[in-house]
């Protein structure tokens, strides 16, 4: 019998892997053969978590998820790890129900999961448009604010007009990223052809 290897991702820093963890352990992962992702969606296929454990199993082993859901959140990324795995002769176990996503049963049952599991992430993403929209309709959602202040913009504007210093030096002097200097420039370009 092949050997049991789980995975665990949870969306955001925020959450905590604690539950899945057990969940895993009860289900006779040893712990030192878990799997994690944490703070990368579903949707993100680069999950370096999920890349370890699937090149962790080997013929006869098992992959064991909690929920479908950790695993892939699209229809057509579960059935590209599912199909991985039918080619390497891994099983999946979901919650402890063993799918064999090679049978046709297990592979309607596997896609009918999926499905669910894509279900759930579109009403979420309906919920949280609705939710901003009716936030922003009361003025509670102003969006992200600038890390410079319009008069730190003018400045950087202007010391960049001059000619006298680097997107760098820019960037060391406000303490700023690349992208926010370039952003800034890139505004007050747009302001000035408007």
């Amino acid at each position: 019998m092949g050997e049991l290897i789980g995975y665990a991702r949870c969306s955001t820093v925020l959450q905590d892997l604690t539950a899945q963890r057990q969940a895993l352990t009860g289900l006779g992962v040893p712990d030192d053969r878990i799997y994690l992702d944490k703070g990368l969606t579903g949707t993100n296929r680069a999950r370096p978590g999920l890349d370890q454990a699937l090149a962790a199993v080997r013929t006869g082993d098992t992959l064991v998820v909690p929920k479908l859901d950790r695993l892939a959140r699209s229809v057509p990324d579960a059935r590209q790890i599912g199909d991985s795995l039918v080619a390497r002769g891994v099983k999946l176990s979901v919650g402890g129900t063993l799918y064999d996503p090679g049978d046709p049963m297990g592979k309607m049952f596997f896609n009918i999961l999926a499905t669910f599991a894509e279900f759930e992430v579109d009403l979420l993403r309906l919920r949280t448009r609705e939710g901003m929209a009716i936030a922003c309709s009361k003025g509670k959602l102003k969006g992200k604010q600038p890390k410079l202040s319009a008069r730190q913009q003018a400045e950087l504007v202007r010391m960049h007009s001059s000619g006298e210093y680097s997107i760098a030096d820019l960037m060391e002097v406000f303490t700023v990223g690349r992208a926010t200097v370039y952003r800034v420039l890139d505004r007050a370009k747009a302001q000035q052809s408007a």
